[in-house]
């Protein structure tokens, strides 16, 4: 194998999921894109289509697997699974939990906020970093010399990036550069990370309230990864 061999390995945030509660949906199952997350799902294959794509792997998650299969059909692939890939877990799974609905005024809830460092109310930071590099490692392995796709969630992509470029763990969730099918694509040179590059090929479709950087709104359906 040579040390100058180009893998790229582009891992992909899943598409809009259909959440009409506002649940913050985590890892359980039944949650699938909106027909606005299968347009975007289908404009990164679009997007993806002239590239040398030679291996797709998803999240086992259900709007994972959904956003990989456009890809995969259009390089000719099956979409395998990666239970590495996977969302992170989160103690407020499955109840709503955003701007607005008091959830941080909740005398039960305050253990669970003790520490947002680690972070106290969900999987740990570095767990999360060493089975997202495993999982990148495996898919860089899987397309040596060629390109791959690995669908993920919002949360385990900005925390593998930020140890990637060696920036603190714990972070504002609200500056995530990392949108609805957007890309964070990792260039290898062999097994040497050379470059890491951020696109967002579907921007004009995703709404605004979602987008990096963008501020809450009291009542805007949008959570989960």
């Amino acid at each position: 194998m040579s040390s100058s061999e180009r893998t790229v390995v582009h891992v992909v945030r899943h598409g809009e999921v259909a959440n009409p509660d506002g649940l913050l949906y985590g890892r359980l199952p039944g949650y699938h894109l909106s027909d606005l997350g299968r347009r975007m799902a289908e404009r990164v294959a679009e997007h993806l289509a002239g590239h040398d794509i030679t291996h797709v792997v998803a999240s086992p998650l259900e709007r994972a697997g959904e956003t990989a299969e456009p890809v995969a059909k259009v390089h000719g692939l099956a979409v395998a699974t990666d239970e590495r890939l996977i969302e992170a877990a989160n103690a407020f799974e499955g109840k709503s939990f955003g701007v607005g609905d008091g959830a941080l005024r909740k005398p039960a809830n305050w253990p669970l906020l003790r520490n947002p460092f680690r972070p106290s109310w969900g999987e740990p930071y570095v767990d999360q970093v060493v089975r997202m590099n495993a999982a990148l490692a495996a898919a860089r392995d899987a397309a040596r010399g060629h390109e791959a796709v690995a669908v993920s969630h919002q949360l385990p992509i900005w925390v593998l990036r930020s140890f990637s470029e060696r920036r603190k763990l714990w972070h504002d969730p609200r500056n995530r550069q990392c949108t609805l099918a957007s890309l964070t694509s990792f260039a290898f040179a062999g097994e040497e990370l050379v470059s890491i590059t951020y696109t967002e090929p579907v921007l004009d479709l995703v709404p605004v309230h979602l987008r990096a950087g963008a501020r809450p709104v009291k009542g805007a359906k949008g959570f989960g990864a």
